[in-house]
This record gives C-alpha cells, sequence and structure tokens, in this order.
C-alpha cells in the first residue's frame, strides 16, 4: 500500500541580504489541535500502516488508547490479528479498531455515536484504504444487543470514564459476543473485579496494567488456553 510524506524546507536568509521572496507550497490540512495546543493525533503501532499518524478530533470524552497501552495489549495479543474478526466499541478516535486492522485482522466494526467522530473514522479509513473496516454511527449498547453471540475473536471495550452502570451494562452485552479461545479488553478508570460482574462468570482476567488515570484488563475463558 503506498503512503505519502511530505517534507518542508526552510530558506535561511545569508548575512547582509534579504531573504528571496518564495512561493509557498499549498498547505497540507494539519490535525486539529487539542486544547494543549499540540497536534491531537494517533500513531499506528504495528502492522501494514506501522507509523502513520491519524488526526482525531478534539471532542469532549475522547481519549485514545495511548500507545505504550496498545503496544502492550497487542503483545498480548500475538502481534498478528490474521484473519480474526474485532468488534471496536464507543470506537472514539479508532486507535484499537485501526490497530487491529493494521495487524492482519479479516473484519474490524468500529461502533461510535458521535457523528463527528465518525465523519473522522471514515476518513481515516479512506486515507489508509482499509477495505477490512466497517464503521457505524449508532449507540454501542443498542448495537451490541441486536449481535449474534460468539461472533467476534477480540473485543475492545472503552466506555465512557466514571459511568459504572454503562460499564456493567456493556460488559454484559459484550462477553456472549466473544468466540470461545476469544478476549475481551476492557479499559476503564479504575480495576475490574471479575467477581463483580456476573456476565463475567467463567472468565479470569489473564493479564492487567495501569497508565496513570487508565486501567486496562484482558479478559478470557476459565480453561481456554
Amino acid at each position: 500500500m503506498s503512503r505519502s510524506s511530505i517534507t518542508r524546507s526552510l530558506l535561511s536568509a545569508r548575512p547582509g541580504r534579504e531573504s528571496p521572496k518564495v512561493r509557498e507550497p499549498a498547505k497540507v490540512r494539519e490535525p486539529t489541535l487539542s486544547r494543549g495546543g499540540k497536534p491531537h493525533s494517533i500513531r499506528i503501532i504495528g502492522g501494514d500502516w506501522k507509523r502513520t499518524p491519524l488526526p482525531v478530533l478534539d471532542l469532549d470524552g475522547l481519549r485514545p488508547t495511548p500507545d505504550r497501552v496498545r503496544e502492550t495489549l497487542f503483545n498480548w495479543l500475538g502481534q498478528e490479528l490474521d484473519g480474526q474478526r474485532c468488534l471496536d466499541l464507543f470506537a472514539g478516535s479508532g486507535a484499537l479498531g485501526f490497530e487491529a486492522a493494521s495487524r492482519g485482522a479479516e473484519r474490524v466494526l468500529m461502533v461510535e455515536r458521535s457523528g463527528r467522530a465518525v465523519a473522522q473514522l471514515k476518513a481515516n479509513q479512506t486515507r489508509l484504504a482499509a477495505k477490512n473496516i466497517e464503521i457505524v454511527e449508532a449507540d454501542a449498547l443498542r448495537l451490541a444487543a441486536g449481535l449474534a453471540p460468539n461472533s467476534f475473536d477480540v473485543v475492545f471495550l472503552d466506555p465512557p470514564f466514571a459511568d459504572q452502570p454503562m460499564l456493567e451494562r456493556a460488559i454484559a452485552l459484550a462477553a456472549p459476543l466473544v468466540t470461545p479461545g476469544g478476549a475481551l479488553y476492557v479499559e476503564s478508570g479504575e480495576a475490574i473485579e471479575v467477581a463483580a460482574y456476573p456476565a463475567l462468570e467463567g472468565w479470569r482476567i489473564d493479564r492487567e496494567g495501569k497508565a496513570g488515570a487508565v486501567r486496562y484488563h484482558l479478559l478470557r475463558r476459565e480453561n481456554e488456553e
């Protein structure tokens, strides 16, 4: 897949002389700036689109999964996801879904209810010519309730922080969607205790970690390698 890169050269004036007037090249549209003034973007960690930056909108509640967390997660998952079907609920920036697609996932379904975020996801999909990604503008919980059980190998779950009822409902809907031998990934503001979620009966936390305010967990069913 071809990728283009844009470089800019700066001309400095010679001592004692005025700088010649130079016609500047057409400007490339830059990523939206964050409130901190820095370009707001995600960078794909591995796979076909490794190191590709993707613009992200600066929207309230939009928390792209940090690079080091994604790197750790996909180390846990085995780096490559060849042929796997993935569901990215509460897709937001699409950091997890694009990463999975880059690493060979057969199908990645991204679900996001913000129209503006969906427009950016689709723009990034077009930029990558990613045919293995499907983006749906919908309420994540309502859409998940209508999906067939055991239909995804990996489900990424990153609901809004500090909304415990939503997290409980999301886990209850997501867990049945995971195929035997598959994995459920959950990000939250607090550590998850499997016993506190009836839907996770028969599941275990395979791996977990913490990065700043983010707690992240990879869950699998008991007695599965």
